[in-house]
């Protein structure tokens, strides 16, 4: 249990804790503004968790596994938020972005079952490289300006009308957040077919040494 409770998973388990928080304060709208200080922090945390883990020698198997659990959790509801909200302004731009995000939804299950059955077949699923990372800061940051500059939905749509972002910026962004998140999942399959090959190779020397 020692091992279980180091810094980096405690911070993976109250990014994990936000989530409910995110979606009550986001759906009240006098309480957008505290919606879009913990997305911030839940953003600034999902780097922090991995900076400690290094730093203090914490990087366990557990720790693996909770970071990217977090990750998932908060990307897939943040974006399910999104999706209700802009649903039910019944503008055309605004269904066009709900549906960017149903996409991006549909992704990171497809990537947590592909990590599951990684798991169950006994292979590591592979470390988020370059454009994983990328990726995750590009999501929290277009998260963080839909919440506050969004047309009809943002904070500055409810309190500033005029300064909300053009409908067409929000529609680039959410497909800038989709399409990065699909060459991050796509950054993964070289990894993750050379541990197939590698383990195969493996395998056949031990059996022709039998």
């Amino acid at each position: 249990m020692k091992k279980f409770f180091t810094i980096p998973n405690i911070i993976s388990i109250i990014r994990i804790l936000m989530i409910p928080l995110i979606i009550w304060t986001f759906l009240v709208q006098q309480y957008r503004v505290a919606a879009l200080i913990i997305v911030i922090l839940s953003g600034i945390t999902d780097k922090l968790d991995g900076y400690f883990a290094r730093k203090f020698g914490q990087v366990t198997e557990s720790g693996k596994m909770l970071d990217p659990v977090a990750d998932k959790l908060t990307q897939m509801a943040l974006c399910a938020m999104m999706f209700v909200a802009l649903s039910e302004t019944e503008q055309q731009w605004a269904t066009f972005v709900a549906w960017v995000f149903v996409g991006y939804i549909a992704k990171e299950i497809f990537m947590l079952l592909f990590a599951l059955t990684m798991l169950i077949l006994k292979k590591r699923p592979a470390a988020a490289e370059f454009w994983g990372k990328l990726a995750t800061v590009v999501f929290y940051v277009v998260m963080s300006l839909f919440i506050l500059a969004a047309p009809e939905i943002g904070i500055l749509a409810y309190h500033f009308d005029g300064l909300a972002m053009p409908e067409m910026a929000a529609n680039v962004l959410a497909v800038i957040t989709l399409v990065l998140t699909i060459v991050a999942f796509l950054s993964y399959i070289p990894d993750t077919y050379r541990k197939f090959v590698k383990d195969a190779k493996q395998a056949e020397e031990v059996k022709e040494e039998n």
